[in-house]
């Protein structure tokens, strides 16, 4: 089984590391069909995975200049209370029905990452150029200052609400939202793209923590941690080649074959959740 949890770990975290994110959310599944966790144990499982490879993921990004370390403190403690709420809901549900809606949400982001690669080629165009840290809105206007943090725009309301989805999602299914991170940051906070995945994996550690931390306080903390510590090593690796393989390979060829891996994913889970829910 360790031999198997270092393929797995190491196939999704090339799958990060090439996409800037949607990888976390094969995990799941991964620690439910491959490896035998009950799907409560693998949601948690899965946070403490997640959020500690993107911790990992997050430093080479904050080197290169590509976290804004206080924005993305400020979503991820936006997102608190969804992360706790996500948590009891999770706790509330039966297992088959919260692997049927883990298969509803691959469909979704499958779709997602599909619009975004037809997408690409035509917000690389429109990228704001002459302002490269992103902190400028496409009018030119500082959308958010640090001291004081002020906020200039209408867009306070979307912000809260994004961030609260996130974490609900987050404390919910154990996965890091990557797939909604990234072009939130983008629409929301006109980041540009390399920033809002660099800052994205930071949020992502916030969230995984809280959640994490809102199951451990309702007791669910059964996790084997041998097979824990295999899959988030392999994970981290595997993370550090695919950020090489996305230099070299078009990421539109990418995000389309992840998709399609994620529609073959949803569709064996429905398959084996489906029945037991009639």
């Amino acid at each position: 089984m360790s031999l198997l949890a270092i393929l797995l770990g190491a196939l999704i975290g090339l799958s990060l590391g090439a996409l800037g994110g949607g990888g976390s959310i094969l995990t799941v599944p991964a620690l439910v069909y491959a490896l035998g966790q009950s799907p409560r144990t693998a949601t948690t499982s899965s946070l403490l995975i997640v959020g500690l490879t993107a911790l990992i993921a997050v430093v080479p990004h904050a080197r290169a200049g590509r976290v804004r370390l206080g924005q993305g403190l400020v979503f991820g403690a936006l997102g608190t209370a969804g992360s706790f709420a996500g948590s009891a809901l999770s706790s509330r549900v039966p297992p088959q029905v919260l692997l049927t809606a883990f298969a509803a949400l691959m469909l979704v982001v499958a779709t997602l990452m599909l619009r975004r690669s037809r997408g690409s080629k035509s917000s690389d165009q429109t990228t704001n150029t002459s302002d490269p840290t992103g902190a400028l809105t496409p009018t030119g206007a500082p959308m958010f200052t640090l001291r004081p943090f002020t906020c200039i725009c209408p867009r306070v309301a979307k912000v809260v609400a994004t961030a609260t989805a996130v974490g609900l999602m987050t404390g919910f299914f154990g996965v890091g939202g990557g797939f909604v991170l990234v072009p939130a940051l983008v629409l929301a906070l006109s980041f540009p793209m390399p920033v809002a995945v660099g800052t994205s994996l930071l949020v992502i550690a916030v969230n995984s923590a809280t959640a994490l931390t809102a199951r451990v306080s309702s007791g669910s903390t059964h996790l084997d941690r041998p097979l824990i510590t295999t899959f988030t090593g392999a994970a981290v690796i595997g993370s550090l080649l695919g950020g090489q393989i996305a230099g070299r390979a078009h990421p539109r060829h990418l995000t389309r074959a992840f998709a399609l891996l994620l529609v073959a994913v949803a569709a064996y889970t429905a398959a084996r959740s489906i029945p037991a829910l009639l």
